[in-house]
């Protein structure tokens, strides 16, 4: 059997969804040696095609290769060029994210991932050629896919509420947590200071980690955060992301300066893989006050580096997190900063949280999900070609 996977964002600098099929696909690899797989990227360049080969730890793997499908932009990818490879060659089961390609072959099933719908659940905060795009193609993409797969149970009920989708044509995969988060590494003094130089990173901090997207609340933890520096004056607020990314929430350099706290909110920027547990490991607290999330692999990074987690009180991170993170009101500046406060100074708390954290993660595997996919795969090319 052949499987196909789209591999685009890989090398992208993305966040979840990179990381969802990075470590899917790597893990598929080890596990299957048998099925062929073809991994389809648009990159062109020989040496960036060689760092995948090596990222996804295949080099040599004789069942693997990694096809380069060069287009425009990615709508040309999904009309054209994809389509035109999988009526060239034989897949049995082609695995995306979101959006189809326009026309495949009834040979080919398709599966596509869904990491989350928040374009529907808040609309108002992406631009309109997106919405009208997503409005066009996610319902005939969800339409036409043998298989869709949700990374939480609160992320498949909600693909069901505002695409009427049959509940047993979604399947739930968990997200897990990467290798390099589940390393036991001592703390060292002259390393950390080296981060802290490497990335401009304050003495004390709470950090969140993420896309600066609207939704994912930025504003509003600024907002707490400027409250809590009048009881804790010593604590910055340093937050992890792309600022100059497509998304990226214009209110957040406005709500910094109508706040005073101009000289205390770090951007380091894109904080490489290798060093990102270290800089989590580095502080105080951990903040989440997303509006919609469809899984939330923060909430996993944060609990295997042992930091106590303050989130948003919303189900999908309810899902995640269970009694491992203190929850606020997602619309309450008071709630959200007295958790603060009760993170950065009652040490009960947050041993008890550090000690459900280090429990709770064992739920999560990369691994077993991709063990999961690969059943799926199986399955599916499987069933009688029509």
């Amino acid at each position: 059997m052949t499987f196909a996977i789209d591999i685009r964002l890989l090398g992208k600098k993305r966040t979840g969804d990179e990381a969802v099929f990075f470590h899917l696909t790597k893990e598929l690899l080890k596990i299957d040696t048998v099925n062929r797989y073809r991994l389809l990227t648009d990159e062109t360049l020989p040496t960036k095609v060689a760092s995948l080969y090596a990222r996804l730890d295949c080099i040599g793997q004789n069942n693997v290769e990694i096809v380069s499908l060069p287009a425009r932009n990615r709508f040309t990818w999904n009309f054209f060029v994809l389509p035109k490879y999988l009526f060239r060659n034989k897949i049995d089961v082609f695995h995306t994210q979101y959006i189809l390609p326009f026309f495949s072959p009834k040979r080919t099933k398709i599966i596509t991932h869904i990491h989350d719908v928040s374009f529907c659940a808040y609309p108002e905060l992406i631009g309109w050629s997106d919405r009208f795009f997503l409005a066009l193609l996610i319902p005939r993409s969800l339409r036409r896919a043998q298989l869709i797969i949700a990374p939480s149970r609160f992320t498949k009920d909600e693909i069901i509420k505002y695409y009427r989708i049959p509940e047993e044509k979604i399947a739930v995969i968990h997200n897990g947590i990467g290798e390099e988060f589940l390393e036991k590494i001592e703390r060292d003094t002259e390393k950390e200071n080296a981060l802290r130089k490497k990335y401009g990173l304050p003495e004390h901090f709470i950090i969140s980690v993420g896309t600066l997207q609207p939704r994912k609340n930025i504003p509003f933890l600024i907002d707490a955060f400027a409250l809590l520096q009048k009881r804790l004056p010593e604590m910055k607020l340093v937050l992890v992301g792309n600022k100059d990314a497509h998304h990226t929430d214009m209110n957040i350099e406005g709500m910094i300066v109508s706040r005073g706290v101009e000289g205390n909110v770090f951007f380091p920027g894109y904080v490489d893989k290798g060093d990102l547990p270290a800089v989590i490991r580095l502080a105080e607290v951990f903040a989440f006050p997303s509006l919609y999330e469809g899984f939330g692999i923060p909430l996993l990074e944060a609990m295997s580096q042992s930091v106590p987690i303050a989130s948003s009180d919303i189900p999908s991170l309810r899902e995640i997190g269970g009694e491992a993170v203190v929850y606020f009101d997602p619309a309450s500046i008071a709630h959200f900063e007295e958790t603060l406060y009760t993170l950065c100074t009652h040490q009960e708390v947050r041993e008890k949280l550090q000690s459900a954290g280090n429990e709770r993660i064992k739920l999560f595997s990369w691994e077993k999900s991709a063990l999961f996919l690969y059943d799926i795969y199986k399955k599916l090319s499987a069933q009688e070609k029509s």
